[in-house]
């Protein structure tokens, strides 16, 4: 079984310009989520969201093609994908010919399957398709950030969530203030998340603290946002829940998951002004 200590991560790593499935390298989820106490069905439905800004292939005439790339690799997949690895798999299409778009599409379509354990979906799109600009997006609902607290707790802390009353409400709030490390490398990773919930209306301010708590924890992107799902069903007590991550570009990649109990969730894939 892979684990985070042997992945990519941290370590030189050759630069393979030319196809290598094997560059990727799967971590399987079910040790991070049995810490967080889920075992046997998973509580929410979800999909980790990959964005490539750095894609390039050649055309069967050895003429670069550049696209944008968007990945679907969904929570009930046995594994997720190591970012690095992930990274040096998609350089290994550098020099690498195809015939069609949609031949390296499928390509990695079934490669990031077999990795995953499940179905990945892929879009590709040429730059020369993506018209004049991108949407930026604004996240939905109210921004805690500018609330005047106090605190000095920069590791994970569940008993920092309180309800501010019983009565049950349907809330969206977020905040751009989530920061956590990678799990192996210790290296930033900066992010804005998105809670909509109905319950027990949430204490906005001990929202915002238990969410700075993450700012020296070790986890992956994926690993953060089941932990912040679970404690804010066991903590305060929310029926209905979804938490969306929007996590900052690196290496060209950001990692977008959301988990979610809501079966009318969507998810907006539009970049924020940070990524």
């Amino acid at each position: 079984m892979h684990t985070p200590e042997h992945s990519p991560l941290g370590k030189t790593s050759a630069y393979i310009a030319e196809y290598d499935p094997s560059l990727l390298f799967p971590i399987e989820r079910s040790g991070k989520r049995e810490e967080i106490g889920i075992t046997g069905d998973l509580p929410f439905h979800g999909v980790d969201i990959w964005n490539a800004y750095e894609l390039s292939w050649l055309n069967a005439k050895g003429k670069p093609i550049v696209a944008m790339g968007e990945f679907f690799i969904p929570a009930d997949s046995p594994r997720l994908i190591e970012s690095k690895s992930f990274k040096l798999y998609l350089n290994s299409f550098n020099q690498t010919k195809f015939d069609s778009v949609r031949e390296a599409a499928d390509r990695m379509t079934a490669d990031l399957s077999r990795a995953a354990g499940a179905e990945v979906r892929v879009t590709l799109v040429p730059l020369s398709q993506m018209g004049h600009s991108a949407d930026i997006a604004a996240l939905p609902g109210h921004c805690i950030d500018e609330l005047d607290i106090e605190t000095d707790q920069y590791q994970t802390d569940p008993g920092l969530l309180a309800a501010a009353s019983d009565e049950v409400v349907h809330e969206v709030l977020h905040s751009h203030l989530l920061k956590s490390n990678c799990l192996v490398t210790g290296q930033p990773d900066w992010g804005s998340v998105v809670i909509d919930y109905t319950g027990p209306r949430l204490d906005q301010a001990a929202l915002l603290k238990y969410l700075i708590s993450f700012r020296q924890h070790n986890e992956f992107h994926e690993q953060c946002v089941e932990r912040i799902f679970q404690d804010l069903k066991r903590e305060c007590g929310v029926k209905q829940l979804t938490v969306y991550a929007r996590y900052v570009r690196r290496g060209g990649l950001d990692i977008n998951p959301y988990r979610s109990n809501d079966p009318n969730f969507k998810a907006d894939n539009r970049r924020l002004v940070r990524q």
